[in-house]
């Protein structure tokens, strides 16, 4: 193991000095996150102001009726930035690639092995397939179509 591994990514910080620079950039990211939201209501309030009258004869409205504007939106259509709620079809990145399991573990040794990946589908994805579909219309037997199964009847 590095030393990196053993210490973390401040080495040279005691766990207290650890502890508070965390404690300080979540006060940060939570601040940040409040003066985004704020600026984005002053945003939708500018161009709810500038069109919507014009285009839709609708009235104005004020700062924090845009800000409620933004938040009734995030909640519609952009949930709570929860990942399990965005239904069945969604793959979050950490459940896995389409290939099966976790890319980091198991079959897989490590990240140096995906620069790999590229050059054994370019060497061997072209040879493959081409075997697969000899198998195939093998099996299929004489007159099958392109899918695998019966071709056309010839009248």
């Amino acid at each position: 193991m590095s030393s990196h591994e053993m210490h973390g990514p401040w080495p040279h910080m005691n766990p207290a000095q650890r502890g508070l620079r965390i404690a300080g950039m979540v006060v940060l990211g939570v601040i940040g996150a409040a003066v985004f939201a704020l600026v984005f209501g002053w945003l939708v309030m500018i161009l709810w102001n500038w069109l919507m009258p014009t285009i839709f004869h609708l009235g104005e409205i004020a700062y924090w009726q845009a800000f409620g504007l933004v938040v009734l939106a995030k909640l519609l259509f952009g949930g709570m930035g929860f990942r399990g709620g965005r239904g069945p079809g969604h793959r979050s990145p950490w459940k896995g690639n389409p290939w099966g399991g976790n890319p980091w573990q198991g079959r897989h040794r490590g990240r140096d092995e995906w620069h790999l990946y590229r050059e054994f589908w370019e060497q061997e994805g072209r040879k493959s397939f081409d075997e697969f579909v000899e198998k195939r219309r093998s099996e299929s037997g004489p007159g099958a179509g392109p899918g695998g199964g019966p071709g056309p009847r010839d009248a």
